[in-house]
């Protein structure tokens, strides 16, 4: 009679034995779980009435935005007419037909890299708005040199200035293009017919250079009268401050699910761990991944899309360079933190290589952050990288007394589970499941534009 595997055995096996042991386990584990640094760094504003409102002094100078626009085929690129009102000198412009006239005007023009598009000094007969592209402004530096004043890219328009009707503007810089890529181009002729033929355009540019001849600060902010430095018995200036008499409203969003859990569970199931609760407790980690997600990418008052378009700047190079990281910097003061794609933190180090240089890295809450100029470099994912494997770099000046960028919420909500988080029994159904709604609530402001800086169109790609 043959052998078998348990008459060679002379002991119980551990298989056998298992059925009499008690298992040690972890807790549910869970992927995705990040340490979500934007939530523990953001300062939070208590909202006692759910709306928050910035108020600011009142500023006449229009912002410079981005147009958008329309591929239908490499050779058919439109302008979104409406995104025309991102040009200062149509900003709040109410007639759509003429926006529609004005974006049907605009023809494309391909050029490669190395092309001039424009030289310093020329008449400006032409507006450029770039549908695709890097763009260098080359301009005039100290002691007779020249150099790159600024770099530019999709949706900046460039030579706009044209449209105003005292003297004949010329180019301020040189414009050269480092990468291939296509212009709208709209000829300043039809641009004066439409001018010559629309009583709504022409009052539009007189109020746009009435609010420009008023007097401003460097800011764009209404200038506060004052003298200093006279002797004597002078005239003081009056004045007084001036408000936007319309300042921007925050309301709390809110990231919403129902848990289900079967009462046979919650009542059999539940040693050595608790049920409900480990359930609960994966699902609050789910809510606040997707509320760091939503502070960073929702379009309504996420910081990549709320950011002002004169603190984005773009690299000179493509790659995160210490060169492009210093100019982030310099454009604000007390910057707190950058925040950055993991990938992006990894191409500013082979950067930083190839240059022979250190990153430096500061103690953060027992972890070795990574810092550039002292300002650490937090990593996060929830940052997006574009299917041409490029990201963005955002810096940050954070506070209420800093007039920088804060988290909004709101503490001592019923059946609050953590700040601005509360989970409320929903009732047991006919199949014996009870729900309980999870809810978070939340949103961040900008209190002044020059809080947040963005570094765009990062390469990433090695």
């Amino acid at each position: 009679m043959p052998t078998t595997d348990q008459d060679a055995l002379s002991s119980l096996s551990t298989q056998a034995a298992r059925n009499l042991a008690t298992t040690t386990k972890t807790v549910p584990q869970m992927q995705g779980i990040s340490s979500r640094w934007l939530l523990r760094k953001l300062p939070w504003v208590n909202l006692s009435s759910g709306t928050y409102r910035v108020n600011r002094r009142l500023v006449l100078e229009a912002g410079r935005g981005r147009v958008a626009f329309e591929l239908n085929g490499a050779d058919d690129v439109r302008i979104i007419p409406g995104t025309l009102r991102e040009l200062p000198i149509l900003h709040g412009f109410p007639d759509d037909e003429l926006l529609a006239e004005l974006a049907a005007g605009f023809r494309p023009r391909d050029f490669r890299a190395g092309d001039v598009l424009a030289t310093q000094g020329a008449p400006i007969s032409e507006v450029f708005i770039i549908a695709h592209g890097r763009v260098e402004l080359l301009g005039n530096l100290r002691y007779g040199t020249s150099g790159v004043v600024r770099v530019v890219a999709d949706g900046h328009s460039l030579g706009d200035e044209m449209t105003g009707q005292d003297g004949e503007p010329v180019w301020a810089h040189t414009l050269k293009a480092t990468t291939s890529g296509t212009l709208m181009v709209l000829p300043r002729t039809t641009f004066q017919r439409l001018y010559d033929s629309s009583d709504a355009l022409r009052r539009q540019i007189a109020d746009f250079e009435d609010r420009a001849s008023r007097p401003t600060d460097r800011k764009g902010q209404a200038e506060i009268g004052m003298s200093a430095g006279h002797a004597g018995e002078p005239v003081l200036p009056g004045t007084f401050v001036d408000y936007e008499l319309s300042p921007r409203e925050y309301e709390l969003s809110l990231t919403q699910t129902v848990l289900r859990v079967h009462t046979r569970v919650a009542d059999l199931y539940n040693d050595p761990m608790n049920q409900t609760e480990e359930q609960l407790r994966l699902t609050v980690e789910a809510i606040r991944e997707r509320e760091e997600w939503e502070l960073l990418n929702n379009r309504e008052f996420g910081l990549l899309h709320n950011a002002d378009y004169s603190q984005r700047i773009n690299t000179h190079s493509g790659p995160p360079t210490p060169d492009d990281m210093d100019s982030l910097l310099s454009m604000r003061r007390s910057t707190k933190l950058f925040l950055a794609h993991p990938k992006t933190i990894a191409a500013f180090f082979r950067e930083c290589n190839k240059r022979g240089l250190y990153v430096d890295a500061v103690n953060i809450d027992d972890h070795r952050i990574p810092a550039w100029r002292g300002v650490p470099i937090y990593p996060c994912g929830k940052i997006p990288i574009s299917d041409t494997h490029t990201s963005s770099v955002v810096a940050l000046r954070t506070g209420e007394d800093n007039q920088g960028v804060v988290g909004l919420h709101q503490v001592g909500i019923p059946d609050e589970y953590s700040p601005g988080l509360n989970v409320r029994f929903m009732g047991i159904d006919e199949k014996a499941i009870m729900s309980y709604l999870v809810t978070a609530y939340y949103s961040t402001a900008i209190l002044v534009p020059d809080a947040i800086g963005v570094l765009e169109n990062v390469e990433i790609a090695s």
